[in-house]
């Protein structure tokens, strides 16, 4: 007989109610949950093997996020029309869920475990990826898999003026404050998000909204679980301790491991530094030493090394590069120092490089976002590539990491903040090539984007910047120390890395991994305070060496006018089947984009040169503009009749030029006067209402023979309106 299924429900707040189900689907994993929250279904579990892989000394998590496109009723548009690879917004969903639950597992835990979700039902208003945390944290808390702590996620908003959890898409869109944040009963574990320029008091109060709201979430999934009758976790294999072997690494390496650390020496004469000791190390054992115990020494100095440097930072208040805590590493920047891409700049802050470059595009160049609930074009998008070389490494190409994705989209909703608004025409690739790393590449991408973007003439406000920053804690006599731009070395070693940028005004983006318990709001104030200090510092030194966006675009870019039409001329700019736009672009060497737009046609031309932009340009506004009576017009002879000549006098209207009115002189015939091509000069003097055909006159033009000079030579009229040019 099938067992019932178990749920919980609870309120997040005005009347939103989240249930949490198990015991009906999925029944063979290890455990297994679904998350409801109106037509919003995510299906999550997890499996983790019994035993750990022989000599396995890292824990492996996996954990993948997908959105069935079936939840939305739509069908995948690739070409084999099924879900594929996971996009970027499933990478960066499934990241935050990875870093929320990696230090919930206990720290000798090496067994494999994964953890899929799945987005089976979509709903239109209810954004998933802050329900995919408490979906992963809830199937876990239902298993046997050893955890220390249930967590859950929520989504902090800022939706005209008040703090909201968990907004709906359509509140999201009017946001200008966006964080997620995933959190213990007792402290914070992960934030990452980005706002417009808000302060670090602001950032404060949306932590302690949504521990509140995560407290909710635990307590619900601790009910569950009762519910479930779990009542304890599994046993599982611990690694080999070998406490004599322990206290002979301690005894030979760590005062050299001290001393090494102290030197305040280079990335990598430190590493090799440390390489060299390793070996002796391994040396002094002995030959009878086995491999096992080999690499058993070689774990117990790697977590000798950890303590030394910290208690080093905590006591000496010395760093690995003999830096204060507070202090950035040595700035060096450049703009334009590549010829022919639109926009260009190198970063380098100490060992870590970004050389970033800007390419402004058509609107045929807008990426398409696509997920299952909602797909949308973005003009604006930033990639990250993070090649070995750059660490000195050798590493299989296999295209971008999750890790890349990650970084870039960091730095790209960090720079979003200050890109001018959707009226702004081209299309905006950022691309940052981390040449050199030894310590935060994405806040170099912030920096060097920023420099980019300006030297590429985008209407770029003010520069944004980054800086990474770590906390080192000793709860035993509560020291702690915040680092500034902190290095490679340093990243693994802290009890909590963030990475904050902004403006002058204030916080554009925010990324935080917290590992300490009982971090207080007032240590993370004070850190934000240090970080605040660093960012400005970097700031007034991008200032320095680009005081503000060039106010044109580079004379190689594409160039840009946008000009508006009235709506019941937009079919004739396109044409039968698009035969006039489409000969518009091929004779002037131009790309245009229309769109409707209210009452009006949006007509945007783009052009690698000047004088094809304006031609463009000429030919749109001739077709869109008013042939008025008393007008004067430059005309090209389409046919030549024996009663007059056929002219264009502007794009797609023609008018007859009778042979009375060519001339003074009575002529016979326009032989030898006016042949087809030939461009002459006009005035429309009359049009019949009634037929909609057009009189035209050149001799009106012309000075009458043995008239007084300037008579017979009327002044031309107006020219007709031609559209408003931006």
């Amino acid at each position: 007989m099938l067992s019932q299924p178990i749920s919980v429900t609870f309120d997040i707040g005005g009347g939103r109610m989240v249930s949490i189900e198990t015991g009906k689907l999925a029944r063979q994993a290890d455990g297994a949950v679904t998350v409801r929250q109106g037509n919003c279904i995510i299906l999550a579990t997890v499996v983790a093997n019994k035993e750990p892989k022989e000599g396995q000394d890292f824990f492996p998590l996996s954990v993948d996020y997908q959105e069935k496109f079936a939840s939305a009723g739509r069908i995948p548009g690739s070409f084999f029309k099924r879900e594929a690879r996971l996009n970027d917004y499933e990478i960066l969903t499934s990241r935050l869920i990875d870093r929320a639950l990696r230090p919930l597992f206990p720290e000798d835990y090496f067994c494999d475990v994964q953890v899929l979700l799945s987005l089976v039902s979509s709903d239109a208003e209810v954004m998933p990826d802050a329900l995919a945390c408490l979906a992963a944290s809830a199937t876990l808390a239902v298993s046997d898999i050893p955890i220390k702590e249930i967590i859950s996620e929520v989504r902090i908003g800022r939706v005209d003026g008040q703090l909201v959890v968990n907004p709906t898409r359509t509140e999201l869109e009017k946001a200008d404050m966006e964080f997620i944040i995933a959190a213990t009963d007792k402290n914070l574990m992960m934030v990452e998000g980005e706002a417009s320029e808000c302060s670090e008091e602001d950032l404060v109060k949306a932590l302690e909204l949504a521990h509140d709201a995560i407290r909710i979430q635990i307590k619900a999934q601790e009910e569950l679980r009762a519910k479930a009758g779990v009542t304890g976790k599994r046993d599982y294999t611990k690694p080999v301790v070998n406490e004599e072997l322990q206290q002979k690494v301690t005894a030979f390496a760590k005062d050299r491991i001290y001393q090494i650390s102290r030197a305040g020496s280079s990335k990598h004469e430190r590493s090799d530094a440390y390489d060299l000791l390793k070996e002796e190390l391994i040396a002094s054992l002995g030959e009878e030493v086995t491999d096992a115990d080999k690499k058993l020494a070689k774990k117990y100095y790697s977590d000798l090394q950890w303590e030394v440097v910290r208690n080093m930072i905590l006591d000496d208040r010395i760093r690995l590069d003999g830096r204060q805590l507070d202090q950035v590493r040595p700035l060096a920047m450049e703009v334009d120092p590549l010829p022919t891409p639109h926009g260009s700049s190198l970063f380098t802050r100490g060992e870590t490089q970004s050389l970033t470059t800007v390419t402004l595009g058509t609107p045929l160049d807008e990426l398409l976002v696509e997920s299952a609930a909602k797909s949308f074009d973005s003009k604006f998008f930033l990639h990250y590539n993070f090649p070995p070389f750059s660490t000195g490494e050798v590493k299989m190409m296999r295209g971008q990491s999750r890790r890349e994705v990650g970084h870039g989209n960091l730095a790209m909703r960090s720079l979003k903040q200050m890109m001018p608004g959707s009226d702004y025409p081209y299309t905006v690739r950022v691309v940052s090539d981390i040449l050199e790393s030894n310590g935060s590449s994405s806040m170099a991408t912030v920096c060097a984007g920023s420099l980019a973007l300006m030297d590429a003439g985008v209407p770029f406000p003010k520069h944004v910047s980054g800086v990474a920053m770590g906390l080192i804690t000793r709860p035993a006599d509560g020291k702690y120390a915040i680092l500034t731009d902190i290095l490679g070395d340093e990243d693994h070693l802290g009890d909590m890395d963030f990475k904050v940028t902004g403006t002058r005004e204030g916080i554009c983006g925010v990324q935080m991994d917290i590992k300490v318990d009982g971090l207080s709001m007032d240590t993370m104030r004070a850190a934000l305070e240090q970080a605040r200090k660093g960012r400005m510092h970097i700031l007034d030194a991008m200032y320095e060496c680009m005081p503000a966006a060039r106010p044109d675009v580079k004379p190689h870019a594409p160039r840009m006018v946008k000009i508006f039409i009235d709506k019941e001329f937009i079919g004739a700019v396109i044409g039968p089947q698009g035969k006039i736009i489409q000969e518009i672009q091929r004779e002037t060497g131009t790309t245009i984009n229309l769109e409707e737009v209210g009452n009006f046609g949006e007509v945007s031309i783009f052009s690698p040169a000047k004088e094809g932009l304006d031609k463009a340009v000429a030919w749109i506004k001739g077709i869109v503009a008013q042939p008025e009576v008393g007008s004067v017009y430059e005309a090209k002879v389409k046919s030549v009749m024996p009663y007059g000549a056929f002219v264009e006098f502007l794009p797609g209207k023609q008018g007859l030029l009778h042979i009375s009115e060519v001339s003074h002189k009575r002529l016979e015939t326009l032989d030898g006067v006016l042949k087809e091509g030939d461009s002459v000069k006009v005035k429309l003097i009359g049009l019949d209402q009634k037929t909609g055909k057009f009189k035209l006159s050149r001799k009106v033009l012309i000075t009458k023979p043995d008239a007084p000079a300037g008579a017979g030579k009327p002044a031309g009229g107006p020219q007709a309106p031609q559209g408003t040019q931006q």
